[in-house]
């Protein structure tokens, strides 16, 4: 049914019903503890334990109970066209105690595998179905970033500086200063950046990053849990401020000899991405993004003396560029490599020479690649997931390399992911979707093989569910209308007749999705809590999120808050519109850029919501740091009116109804200051704010605490909507 509320907007509500309850008072409600962390706790979906493909067969490995005993059972599907499997014996290994279970399997060969117990590696070797095991070596205490290359050498950081160990421990390098830092991740975590140690594919070199943190401000990160308190200093680059200047050296073990590639321009604080090694272990290719993030340069250089060979190809676009991925090679060429890139609008994969000739473009339509799981080079394919159904779902496919011809793997609906045998013969999917709490199942990439493992039973079974409707808004721009998803989450006994209180929930910033077809249906299991006890919820991702193409994400380039405020407000009218909806009782939550739009909805649309939680918010661009912020903002000095109408502390006087600000006292990420700053805007203005601070939390509430938090931000609701 359409319903129109004006010429940009019109709803459609998609009214089936998911869960189907029993009477109430057959069913429980969920505590507080359950609705928070019961998904990850007491209330997961059962799992399949040490999930993994051991390398050089078509062995799919996992953990088991024999006679109540912890055993390793691997299945072997190439048998006789039949499933065997058998049973290993775990053994003792160093340090193993009564209540040690058994350990997360990492392979270095087809024989032999590793784990961590604590500092202590152990190394597990493969007999006639038995293990035995022993101490590879204890890191020190203070190590960390460890990363085990199956060259059997063991590269981590101890403080600022990278260490390598082969036989003995060898310090690679001795920076003195302690804003020089070596071997850990860079660019604050941008740019699909997580680690900072690259061994060369045999293990001879080691690449790492360099990053001079020296030209940034000092940032006070305060500690409350001392008498006096103490201050952690640590650097923070700010929008529009210095940022800083990052190289990757290249260490030859058997030379003692470090190279740094050549990747300096005039700008010295780009951003150095996608770092890979050729097969050969000859070359290093890096993506060099200007400080812009609009020009984006794939080099060639030269592993032995850092030369640059040649500039493969660039990519430019007049919003941003934004590399997640390194070059995948395909497996026996070391001349041909495939390359991530939103050149057409979506995230699509290109096939490439080393000499910087596109062969061809593998992936197309109007739909994102999520990952490359793999590949079949006996079929000559790859295997990916991507959002090809729908942007709510997540499927497998291979790719013809050849061809490009797309071929889909999974069966049923919902959220998928791949991990793919050696050979690429076979595919362990796990997946979730309404009404599957977790199904685990090997594909032949073939199609002519399927085994289901597991099929887990629902342990939301005996609660009383709250019902689930599917919303689409579909808002019209000037490229056409454009549907938005939603979830609309009732009480389990939702009366029509009745009027309810309502609550928003949003986060709606770049590389965030939050609905999707999967378990459980709402989302969230505090939304059912809610429905529960009396609100209606409803969350959606409007433009601005994630997986739903380049124009999508960037109609919030250089305005954040704007775009996206429309369509939540649209969201507001949907909830407003509905007759069981008490439209004068209605709030809204967010956390981090959901904190920071949760606000922006208080202070610019002032009176549509009676009363709200924020959580670690960004209140002023300017004090956010510089990666993410320059790549949807531009620079302040470049964009002053964007930073002037998203900068929320000078609309504090527009504040109507009830505000609750939430932060944890050490977060490195929205800085503690920018919520106070805020506080004292509030006091200058005369302006009440709630306000609760979790001390020694950094940005978000893990853990049995979190349950606190949860149940702060339920009491707000309660007290203000009921």
């Amino acid at each position: 049914m359409f319903m129109n509320f004006n010429k940009k907007v019109c709803l459609l509500l998609a009214g089936a019903v998911i869960i189907s309850v029993q009477t109430p008072a057959q069913k429980k409600m969920f505590t507080m503890a359950e609705a928070t962390n019961g998904m990850t706790t007491t209330l997961a979906p059962k799992n399949i334990k040490g999930a993994s493909w051991q390398p050089g067969t078509d062995h799919f490995w996992k953990a088991d109970k024999k006679d109540s005993t912890d055993v390793w059972s691997y299945m072997d599907f190439e048998i006789k066209g039949a499933t065997i499997t058998a049973i290993v014996e775990a053994g003792d290994y160093p340090g193993k105690t009564a209540k040690s279970s058994l350990p997360v399997l990492k392979w270095l060969d087809k024989d032999d595998a590793y784990f961590m117990n604590g500092k202590d590696i152990i190394t597990g070797k493969l007999d006639a179905n038995k293990w035995s095991w022993n101490k590879w070596t204890a890191l020190p205490d203070n190590a960390d970033n460890v990363t085990i290359d199956k060259s059997r050498k063991i590269a981590y950081t101890i403080d600022n500086n990278l260490w390598l160990y082969e036989s003995t421990p060898v310090q690679v390098t001795n920076e003195s200063d302690k804003n020089i830092v070596c071997g850990k991740s860079v660019h604050r975590d941008e740019f699909g950046i997580d680690h900072g140690i690259f061994f060369s594919p045999r293990g001879t070199y080691l690449a790492y990053y360099r990053m001079d943190q020296t030209m940034v401000r000092d940032y006070p990160i305060p500690h409350w849990d001392t008498i006096p308190a103490t201050v952690d200093l640590i650097k923070y680059p700010m929008a529009g401020g210095p940022s800083h200047q990052v190289t990757l050296c290249v260490y030859d073990p058997a030379a003692k000899k470090t190279v740094v590639m050549k990747t300096g321009t005039d700008e010295k604080d780009h951003y150095l991405t996608s770092v890979t090694w050729s097969p050969d272990e000859a070359y290093m290719f890096i993506a060099i993004l200007n400080r812009d993030q609009n020009h984006l340069w794939l080099n060639e250089y030269d592993a032995k003396t850092g030369e640059m060979v040649k500039t493969l190809f660039e990519e430019t676009n007049p919003k941003y560029v934004h590399p997640m991925h390194n070059l995948t090679f395909i497996p026996g060429k070391n001349d041909e490599f495939i390359w991530w890139s939103e050149r057409d609008g979506y995230d699509h994969l290109y096939l490439y020479k080393t000499d910087g000739t596109l062969v061809r473009q593998l992936t197309k339509g109007n739909w994102v690649v999520n990952e490359l799981a793999g590949f079949n080079m006996k079929s000559k394919e790859a295997i990916i997931t991507a959002s090809k159904e729908s942007p709510l779902e997540k499927h497998i496919y291979t790719v013809g390399l050849e061809n490009g011809k797309v071929n889909r793997i999974d069966k049923d609906p919902g959220m998928h992911s791949a991990l793919a045998s050696e050979d690429g013969k076979y595919i362990y999917d796990t997946y979730t979707g309404p009404g599957i709490p977790r199904n685990c199942v090997i594909y032949s990439t073939n199609g002519s093989f399927t085994e289901k493992l597991l099929a887990a039973p629902d342990p939301l079974d005996t609660y009383n569910r709250a019902q689930i409707r599917n919303v689409t808004i579909n808002v019209n721009t000037a490229d056409g209308a454009i549907p938005l998803y939603g979830k609309l989450i009732l009480p389990p006994d939702f009366d029509s007749t009745k009027l309810y209180p309502a609550i928003m929930y949003l986060y709606n910033g770049p590389n965030v999705q939050l609905i999707h077809n999967s378990f459980p249906e709402s989302g969230n299991l505090w939304y059912e809590y809610m429905a529960q006890h009396g609100y209606i919820v409803f969350t959606m991702d409007g433009r601005g999120s994630w997986n739903r193409g380049l124009a999508f994400e960037q109609a919030t380039f250089r305005q954040l808050g704007e775009v996206e405020m429309e369509d939540q407000m649209r969201g507001a009218d949907y909830l407003k519109s509905l007759p069981y909806v008490a439209g004068n009782r209605m709030g809204v939550h967010g956390w981090s850029y959901g904190g920071f739009m949760t606000t922006s909805l208080m202070l610019k649309h002032p009176g549509v919501f009676k009363c709200a939680v924020a959580g670690g918010p960004v209140m002023d661009w300017r004090m956010y740091e510089v990666m993410y912020t320059e790549r949807y903002m531009d620079r302040p000095q470049d964009n002053p009116d964007g930073y002037e109408h998203a900068n929320l502390l000078d609309k504090v006087k527009n504040l109507k109804g009830k505000l609750l600000l939430i932060h944890g006292t050490n977060d490195n990420t929205v800085v503690w200051q920018q919520s106070l700053a805020f506080l004292k805007k509030a006091v200058d203005e005369g302006v009440q704010v709630d306000y609760f601070v979790y001390p020694g939390y950094e940005h978000n509430v893990r853990g049995k605490d979190r349950v606190h938090l949860m149940q702060k931000i339920t009491d707000y609701f309660d007290q203000n909507l009921k």
